[in-house]
């Protein structure tokens, strides 16, 4: 292909060149051009001609993009990793180091929560590392979770953004060159449905990367708000780790005018329990994210609202397609299938952060005079903050609260019928785990958890046989005490 930006290829089906595409761009972008429509679908994709930094980047995206084989797409992990660091970096407030005067302070909060929940679980306490995390470490240290339970999301919207484009540019493919020598010095001699064809897997990729950027904002923005490594509920960190975010601790304490340290030890002990309950046990974790990625697997990309953001969006906000994105990504009615996930996921969160309010509980009270109060805010976090809005950004799963109250009454029911060994045995297995309708009748579940409900029914059922059988052998009747059919 020849280096002159706008030089013919010899092979109108030959890969579009980047530098041609980036002076195609500019005129499509001229004031007075006379295909405005597509001028405003550039200008949606939130590139700038007049700023030579986003031409130089967006060609040399293009060079990757259209790579031999198309391989080489913009790394996901690392795009986002990037966003989220900038986003953290970019507010003083959240932009914190850990010193060695933090590290030991956490150190020490961690080993009294070890202290004080031994005694409370018959679960061995988390013994992985007390780890305090700067925002930006906490980001390096939970990407790869994030990616992972959003990557369902990512490929749908890549495709959904693939097709609406695909649409707009559609006309492309309607184009008369011969007759319209300015569209055709524009294309450069390409042929317009092979161009248009050609934008169709640029745009699924360039929809991966804005996805990747607003799993970056929201996972940056959520570690501006977090106090502990596991504060959403998820397993994020190595299993057994403890982990608190000391700079957010220290601010969460100071907004609530308790002392630092109180607040550092309670922190600790809410995060401790959550790692000992997911390393005591095994299928907890596994499960959550599953949950999460098959909520994710099957959500219904709002692809009409998506093609009118594309269609409709002021061409003189680059930032616009990105917001309007997020706002309008996920079809608001779920599947079968995501319903399922989704009453799932909530009642595995629900027991967890159930079973973490009551332990808690048992630990601190009567050693922190603040207890109550700290345990009210850490319920009120829950209730529409950062972990739940993130939630609701990245794989549109809104959480329902009540059911986390819901399942610490059932623990406490518990707890109060047969002490820890029989409210921890309800963790056994995925089997004996409380379900959502055990939340809603959890004096059923302790009587079967205690064997009462399971062997009544049992005794019950053999019972109604043995006569069955006993009355056919004597036709029709028994003499056997307390059966159908005898005298009793």
């Amino acid at each position: 292909m020849p280096d002159d930006p706008q030089g013919v290829p010899a092979d109108p089906g030959e890969p579009l060149d980047p530098r041609r595409f980036g002076e195609m761009v500019r005129r499509f972008l001229q004031e007075g051009s006379d295909q405005p429509e597509l001028a405003a679908a550039f200008k949606a994709m939130g590139i700038d001609p007049a700023d030579p930094r986003t031409m130089a980047a967006m060609e040399a995206q293009l060079r990757t993009i259209f790579a031999p084989g198309g391989g080489g797409a913009p790394d996901r992990a690392a795009l986002a990793g990037d966003i989220a660091r900038k986003v953290v970096s970019a507010d003083p407030t959240t932009n914190d180091t850990v010193g060695a005067a933090q590290e030991g302070a956490v150190a020490e909060a961690v080993g009294i929560a070890r202290m004080w929940l031994d005694p409370m679980t018959t679960f061995d306490i988390a013994t992985g590392p007390a780890q305090a995390y700067s925002r930006a470490q906490w980001v390096e240290a939970t990407m790869a979770t994030w990616l992972r339970i959003t990557e369902p999301v990512a490929t749908g919207v890549a495709a959904a953004i693939e097709n609406a484009t695909a649409s707009q540019l559609g006309r492309l493919g309607e184009l008369d060159v011969a007759s319209d020598p300015a569209v055709a010095q524009l294309l450069g001699g390409m042929d317009p449905a092979g161009f248009a064809r050609q934008m169709g897997p640029m745009m699924r990729r360039m929809g991966a990367q804005m996805f990747a950027i607003q799993t970056g904002q929201a996972v940056g923005a959520l570690a501006g708000d977090l106090v502990t490594a596991t504060e959403t509920g998820l397993p994020l960190v190595p299993a057994g780790t403890i982990g608190l975010l000391p700079t957010a601790v220290d601010e969460f304490a100071d907004g609530l005018e308790i002392e630092r340290t109180e607040c550092r030890i309670y922190c600790a002990v809410r995060e401790a329990a959550r790692a000992t309950l997911f390393a005591a046990v095994p299928w907890l974790g596994p499960q959550l994210l599953t949950a999460v990625e098959d909520y994710a697997r099957h959500i219904t990309i709002d692809t009409d609202a998506i093609e009118e953001t594309v269609r409709s969006i002021d061409p003189s906000d680059p930032a616009a397609l990105q917001e309007a994105l997020g706002s309008h990504l996920f079809h608001p009615q779920p599947t079968a299938e995501q319903s399922a996930a989704l009453t799932r996921l909530e009642t595995y969160l629900a027991l967890a952060e159930g079973w973490v309010d009551q332990v808690t509980s048992q630990a601190v009270t009567g050693r922190l005079p603040h207890a109550d109060a700290l345990a009210e805010s850490a319920r009120r976090r829950r209730i529409g903050g950062a972990a739940s809005k993130t939630f609701a950004g990245l794989v549109g799963l809104h959480l329902e609260p009540k059911r986390q109250r819901e399942a610490l009454r059932l623990w406490q029911l518990l707890q109060d019928a047969g002490g820890e060994q029989l409210r921890d045995s309800g963790w056994a297995h995925p089997d004996v785990a409380p379900t959502a309708a055990d939340l809603d009748d959890p004096f059923g579940y302790l009587d079967r958890l205690r064997g009462g409900g399971a062997a009544s029914s049992t005794t019950d059922d053999l019972d109604a046989v043995l006569a069955d059988i006993l009355r056919e052998a004597d036709g029709g009747e028994s003499d056997r005490p307390g059966m159908p059919g005898t005298p009793g």
